[in-house]
């Protein structure tokens, strides 16, 4: 059996994998994201530029990165801003 820690380990570097794919369509329009932590398959994201403060971040969240993590990480469950 794996060591937990482990497997916390490999799915951060997946998500961040992800979060790294995405990054430059978030930079083309001035903002980014940062990964915090991964807590029980929720993706915690600190969203940063003009993404913080944008109105359209929640929806940029949901439709955008959180789709495409669940597609590709299958453990997530969400992707929530912190």
């Amino acid at each position: 059996m794996e060591n937990p820690d482990t497997q916390t380990g490999d799915l951060k570097e997946r998500v961040q994998v992800v979060l790294d794919k995405l990054r430059p369509a978030l930079q083309m329009d001035g903002g980014d994201a940062e990964l915090v932590d991964i807590k029980e398959g929720i993706v915690l994201l600190r969203l940063m530029g003009a993404c913080a403060g944008c109105p359209m971040s929640t929806m940029t969240l949901k439709m955008g990165i959180e789709q495409r993590m669940k597609a590709e990480v299958p453990e997530i469950v969400s992707v929530e801003a912190v």
